[in-house]
Formats: structure tokens, sequence, C-alpha cells
């Protein structure tokens, strides 16, 4: 079932219906990219009756499109996030950096944000690549398997992140995923006191993921820098040495320019 968080249903600044239609958009999703009402209603926390009322809107408005007995979501859904990520001046920002990065380093480099349990890439670049998985500004990954994530957990206020752990344990994606609290807390405490975060084969066998946190003129943590490598070309033991330094200067220079 998607979770609603917010503030108390009685607050006069919490529209019920607004809420139960951002959850009906939220059930949809990788694997359930078509739903049948039914299984929109479960997933979302609403009745049949409900979901229908706010599918058939949807339907109407544009966002979404109905065949027989099943939903799904139209490219015009992309726009409530592009509306977002075109606001974002990290990204404006960040990309002239990522770009001169993959051009000159050869690889992927990409700026993510923390969102609840998951990484959102805000901002990406790449050359051609071995690494099969590719990832486009608004999408996400699990933050307790990449690099990124855990740089990001890592400055969550103690109360946050207990509250993230208590979610353990997540899915394991690799048999080298820390998907268990200890060893996951133990990954965030280390990324936090180092200021960097290697994750090798924690989300897909064969990639490692280096990531440091870009902060802001006040010191505080705004994004992550990510570069994810292929061990079959990047031995892990010289991933650091290689790529650290570069990481480091220029996620710095991004929140230079965050600050202008």
């Amino acid at each position: 079932m998607i979770e609603i968080k917010g503030l108390p249903k009685g607050s006069d600044s919490f529209v019920e219906a607004f809420a139960r239609g951002l959850a009906v958009i939220r059930a949809f999703g990788p694997g359930h990219s078509e739903l049948t009402l039914s299984e929109v209603a479960e997933r979302a926390g609403l009745t049949p009756a409900g979901a229908r009322r706010l599918l058939h809107t949807l339907v109407t408005l544009g966002y979404a499109r109905v065949d027989g007995r099943f939903f799904s979501l139209t490219p015009a859904v992309l726009d409530i996030g592009y509306s977002y990520l075109g606001s974002l001046s990290l990204r404006e920002v960040a990309a002239p950096f990522l770009e001169a990065f993959a051009r000159d380093v050869g690889e992927i480099c990409t700026v993510s944000v923390l969102d609840r349990t998951d990484v959102v890439y805000v901002a990406r670049a790449e050359m051609r690549s071995p690494i099969s998985r590719r990832l486009s500004a608004g999408e996400r990954l699990p933050a307790h398997a990449t690099s990124s994530g855990h740089v990001l957990l890592g400055y969550l206020s103690d109360q946050e992140l207990q509250e993230y752990l208590a979610q353990a344990p997540f899915e394991r994606l690799t048999e080298w995923t820390l998907a268990d609290r200890e060893p996951l807390a133990h990954a965030i405490a280390q990324a936090r006191a180092c200021g960097h975060a290697l994750a090798s084969e924690q989300l897909e066998l064969g990639v490692c993921g280096l990531a440091v946190p870009i902060k802001d003129r006040a010191g505080s943590v705004t994004a992550a820098l990510t570069t994810s490598l292929s061990l079959a070309r990047h031995p892990l033991a010289s991933i650091e040495a290689a790529f650290l330094p570069k990481l480091q200067e220029m996620a710095q220079q991004i929140g230079r320019g965050l600050a202008d």
C-alpha cells in the first residue's frame, strides 16, 4: 500500500482529496505500469469507488489512459516532475560540470537528492558505457543500495536516520546489498565520517558507485555527486585514488555555483 504522510487529517491545511490523487499516481511504477481498478485501490489504500473517481479524473485530464480493465499513466505525468526538475538551480549549475567529467573521464556522472527511501536523479551525463543500467532525470533508485544514498542518509538528523533504519531489512538486490540494519547503519556512519561512500556491486553486479556530498554556502548537504564505474575496467582498489579527488573538486565547484 502506498503510504500517505503529512499533516493530521483534521488540519485545515491538509487536502485529503489531493493527497489521494497523488497516491493514485504513485501506485504506478516499475513493474506496475498497468493496473486494474482493484490493484490501484489496494496499492493506494483507497476504496474501489474512491480509486475509480480519481482514475477517471486523471483520464479526463490526460494524465492516465484506460484500456479495457487496465489503467496506465500517460507521458503528461512527466510534466509534473519536470516542473520540479526545471526549477532546480542545482540542475543548471551541475550540468556543465557533469558533461565535462563525462567527456574528459569517459564515465557516467550524476547528481541526486534523497526522497524518503530513494535517491532521485536530477542531472546526469555520460559517454558510451558498458554499464547496463540507464538512468535519466527523475528516475529513482533505492538509497540503501547506492553510494549516493549512503552519503545522503549520513546527513539526516539522528531521528530521521533511525526512522529510516527502522524499515530494515530492505530489498536485497545482489548478494552484496546491505539490506540489514546494522551493516547499513555502519556504512552510512562511515560515509559521513569519511565524506564519501563507495558501494561495490550493491545495486548491480560488476558496477561500483563512488559518491560525495554537494554542500551549499551554509554547509548543508543538498545533493550527492556520483560516478558509476564498471569493475571490468576499473579494479576496486584503484577507484578511490583515481576518481575521488576529481569528484570532491567538482562537488566544491558546484556548491560554490549554488552560492552565487
